[in-house]
C-alpha cells in the first residue's frame, strides 16, 4: 500500500440556497466522525453531491435514476454506516476523560483531613 500524507484542510460553507435536506447533509458531514479522514477533495466531491442532491429535491420531475446515482457516490465518502463496515472503517465512542492519579490522590487527602465532603 502506497501512503501519503494528510494535510490540513478547509471546509466550504454550504450554499444558502440548497435544499434543506441538503443543508442538513452537510452539516452532518462536518460534525461526523468519517470526517477526519475527508481531504479537500472530499470535501469538494460532497459540495457537489450536495448541490446535485438539492438540484434534484428542488426538480418538479425526479429521476430515480439520478437519485441513486446520488447515493452511490456518498457511498464513496462512507457517509453512512454500512458503507463504513463494508471497508472495516469503525468509530469509536470517544473515551470517558478520566482524572489523573494525581487528582485522585490530592482529592483523597482533602477528603481524610475533613477539608472536603
Amino acid at each position: 500500500m502506497t501512503r501519503g500524507v494528510a494535510r490540513p484542510t478547509k471546509i466550504p460553507h454550504a450554499d444558502d440556497s440548497w435544499h434543506p435536506i441538503a443543508q442538513r447533509l452537510w452539516d452532518s458531514l462536518k460534525t461526523s466522525g468519517q470526517a477526519d479522514f475527508y481531504q479537500d477533495s472530499d470535501w469538494a466531491l460532497a459540495f457537489s453531491l450536495c448541490e446535485d442532491l438539492s438540484y434534484y429535491k428542488g426538480a418538479g420531475k425526479r429521476s430515480g435514476q439520478m437519485l441513486q446515482t446520488i447515493y452511490s457516490a456518498f457511498e464513496r465518502l462512507l457517509v453512512a454506516e454500512g458503507d463504513r463496515r463494508r471497508v472495516r472503517v469503525e468509530l469509536h465512542e470517544p473515551a470517558p476523560e478520566q482524572q489523573s492519579a494525581a487528582v485522585l490522590a490530592i482529592a483523597d487527602y482533602k477528603k481524610d483531613l475533613g477539608l472536603e465532603a
